[in-house]
């Protein structure tokens, strides 16, 4: 059975449950609701939650945990010696779940019956083909050992879908009759039902701690495994970015400070674009503009919010750089190309307006108008006001909206790839201070090292994740930073 069959069969039973348990609360209290210790609607939320929130627990857990040990228990099978010497295990265990998927298929339009599902050379000889038909692309032939892994696995995960389906509504039917039972005048259904929705809440805030903490985990375990094949030093004051997909790492230049600098150099223009703007626009609208002029340019800023990046970098490309080489770069001789780091500066900058000035905004806000009214009975005009007392007060919102708009900068990637290209910064020949240019950053070399047929036992595979734990330290020191900030214009304005 499909698991969204299974997961609309135990909602169903979940909606059942809730009817059930009121109408039984209604009915051992003899009609009189007074009688019960809690609202009938209580007794059904007993009912929900203990038919529901087991099943779909286990179901959620079952579909992490299951192909990671079918993945193992098949991997345990495969005889590496009997595939092409370049092969490695990630590769061929794409290639097995492909084949699995594409088996699914064959077997569900009636290409393929399903007692013809053995291993053979023969059929391992038109499955490549028989699977293009199908949509289904592989990184290599179908070898005999490919295709009876792929069997073996799809046959797996056909008895550990079945076995689920089974355990997840046998939970989800013994939690109906256990709630439907429990039901009785007496039963404090109320202090349950909340306890249970406390429960849920931490689970879920403990989901969104747990999935950062793994994010973390994940990177390092990946970076570590990059630094046991490539020196660390190289990586971190390296000079020169030139992967080599040909010798696991030993003709390979994987240096992060041209992109790093990249990455900084085209964040900072694009603050310098998108700060001051912001800042003055949320001045004014809070501070100046009427309510008919607020009303009307509010939206149309948060409009450039909405557009799609791939957007800003067409604009980027085709306008912008163009407009650059033309008019700025090329009459004095500072460069010839119109993809530069001026460009996707000016763009990203425009993009970030809106969330400079919006959060910006709500801020000015915020602080209390006695302090505008104090100041101004004081003898200070508007202008003086808005600098002495509105921004400081306001300072630490705005850290913060300069922060995420900083964030964004730095894990910007379509503008760059079309604004500023995909090179990275030329470090020996000192053209790196040049803003007209071409360089890119941290993210788009992670997308371009992850992208296509990788080896993730190859450094210039793994150098990704090298690359996003430097991005996500650098985040964090930006925070730290912020909260710095935060902390000390507080202890002052509160």
């Amino acid at each position: 059975m499909p698991v969204l069959w299974t997961f609309l069969i135990v909602l169903a039973l979940a909606g059942c449950a809730y009817l059930l348990g009121r109408a039984r609360a209604i009915s051992v209290a003899d009609g009189d609701a007074r009688k019960l210790h809690s609202l009938p609607a209580y007794y059904g939320w007993f009912g929900v939650l203990l038919t529901a929130v087991p099943s779909l627990l286990v179901m959620a857990a079952w579909l992490l945990i299951t192909p990671i040990l079918i993945d193992a228990r098949v991997v345990a099978t495969l005889d590496m010696t009997a595939l092409p010497e370049d092969s490695t295990q990630a590769l061929v265990m794409s290639d097995v779940r492909r084949v699995a998927s594409g088996l699914d298929v064959a077997v569900e339009q009636g290409v393929l019956a399903e007692d013809a599902l053995v291993a053979s050379p023969e059929l391992a000889e038109g499955m490549r083909a028989l699977l293009g038909d199908l949509g289904v692309a592989l990184g290599s032939d179908v070898s005999p050992e490919v295709l009876g892994a792929a069997i073996a696995y799809r046959d797996l995960a056909s008895q550990s879908y079945a076995l689920m389906t089974i355990v997840v509504l046998g939970l989800a039917v013994l939690g109906l009759v256990g709630a439907y039972l429990k039901i009785a005048p007496e039963f404090r259904a109320r202090n349950v039902v909340e306890l249970g929705i406390k429960a849920l809440l931490i689970l879920c805030s403990s989901i969104a701690i747990l999935t950062t903490v793994g994010i973390v985990l994940s990177m390092l375990f990946e970076t570590s495994r990059f630094f046991q094949d490539y020196p660390w030093q190289r990586f971190f004051f390296g000079t020169s970015w030139n992967p080599s997909f040909s010798g696991r790492g030993g003709g390979s230049d994987l240096g992060i400070l041209p992109l790093l600098w990249g990455t900084l150099y085209i964040s900072f223009l694009a603050l310098l674009v998108a700060v001051p703007i912001g800042l003055y626009t949320a001045i004014y609208l809070s501070e100046y503009a009427s309510p008919r002029m607020r009303a009307a340019a509010k939206p149309m800023i948060e409009i450039l919010a909405g557009i799609p990046t791939i957007v800003y970098g067409l604009f980027a490309l085709i306008t912008v750089g163009p407009l650059l080489r033309d008019y700025i770069a090329e009459p004095t001789g500072l460069g010839s190309a119109s993809s530069s780091v001026l460009t996707a500066g000016l763009v990203m900058g425009i993009m970030l307006i809106p969330f400079v000035s919006s959060l910006s905004d709500d801020i000015i806000n915020a602080v209390p108008q006695a302090m505008r009214d104090g100041s101004l009975g004081l003898g200070a005009t508007r202008s003086e006001t808005i600098k002495q007392v509105v921004i400081p007060a306001a300072l630490p919102g705005i850290v913060g909206a300069v922060l995420l708009a900083a964030s964004r900068a730095i894990g910007e990637t379509m503008i760059v790839v079309l604004g500023a290209g995909a090179a990275a910064a030329q470090w020996e020949d000192g053209r790196f201070l040049n803003p007209f240019e071409a360089m890119t950053t941290v993210t788009v070399k992670i997308v371009s090292q992850l992208t296509g047929d990788t080896d993730f036992a190859s450094p210039e595979t793994l150098v990704a994740f090298a690359l996003g734990l430097t991005l996500f330290v650098i985040t964090l020191a930006l925070n730290v930073l912020a909260l710095f900030i935060v902390r000390k214009y507080r202890e002052q304005y509160e």
